[in-house]
């Protein structure tokens, strides 16, 4: 590959199934012209998305790595669809096997179309009640049940074939903001993420987790730079987790287009205002 093909396949775009022919055509002219290398799919139905999807991969000189955001189901994202529990009601059940049934299943709805990734378990742990974006998508606020559940879920999706993606690293349970909004803050010391937030990732990286997604947070205790968001920082990131967890999986960030990261200004040589 050429060195603008290997950039291109850095980069997953969102892609619609309901937004026409035009919005579908720019996707296509993403794929042959800027050699993106993935896709996730975002709002429409199945059989669209399920036809989209082979023409688009038709397309592609390079296969693409197909992802979908569908927590509980393809009907996070697409009409006609099954849904399945919420996180919070499955971190209520007490017979894991169900929590690993309801992954496999969602796994093995996620094969049918095409999808290589669900970006799932999120494995946030829910100590902070005013969180405005994680709450039902967590299985708890205990660190114990959310690993145990997480782990359950993500044996049972892989075990269909479709990957799963822990999320939102280092931790987005205990913010009082959305990243979807803002940079939210992360105040607590690095032994306490270590002991709580990291504790989930630490065991499922050990049974074989796939991807980990890396939230838009700033966490002064894991990285110096002010308001400097964790999906950018190399210590975050490399430091943490690829060294330090032993991760070797696939790693990605929220979307770019969320505000914790669209709205990152850092000052140039020159002291002028660069948005990155």
């Amino acid at each position: 590959m050429s060195v603008e093909e290997k950039i291109g396949q850095l980069f997953m775009v969102q892609v619609f199934s309901d937004k026409g022919k035009a919005h579908e055509n720019s996707i296509a002219k993403l794929i042959t012209g800027q050699h993106i290398g993935g896709l996730i799919y975002s709002n429409g139905g199945p059989v669209r998305q399920a036809k989209l999807n082979n023409e688009l991969q038709a397309g592609s000189k390079i296969p693409l790595l197909i992802g979908m955001d569908a927590e509980w189901g393809l009907s996070m994202r697409l009409d006609s669809t099954y849904a399945f529990p919420w996180n919070m009601t499955l971190g209520a059940i007490t017979d894991n096997k169900l929590v690993e049934q309801a992954g496999r299943q969602i796994g093995e709805h996620c094969k049918r179309l095409g999808v290589h990734f669900n970006f799932a378990p999120a494995v946030d742990i829910n100590t902070n009640p005013k969180n405005p974006i994680i709450g039902n998508r967590s299985f708890g606020e205990d660190r114990d049940n959310v690993t145990e559940k997480g782990l359950a879920f993500m044996k049972g999706m892989q075990s269909a074939g479709t990957l799963a993606n822990a999320k939102h690293f280092p931790g987005h349970g205990d913010t009082e903001d959305d990243s979807h909004l803002k940079l939210p803050t992360i105040n607590f010391s690095a032994k306490r993420i270590d002991s709580i937030e990291l504790y989930p990732y630490r065991k499922l990286i050990k049974e074989g987790l796939s991807s980990v997604m890396v939230a838009h947070l700033n966490v002064p205790s894991l990285e110096s730079r002010r308001d400097f968001p964790s999906s950018l920082s190399k210590h975050i990131v490399t430091d943490i987790l690829k060294d330090s967890l032993g991760f070797n999986g696939l790693i990605f960030t929220d979307a770019l287009t969320m505000k914790g990261a669209a709205d990152y200004v850092e000052n140039d040589v020159d002291g002028s205002n660069v948005k990155v």
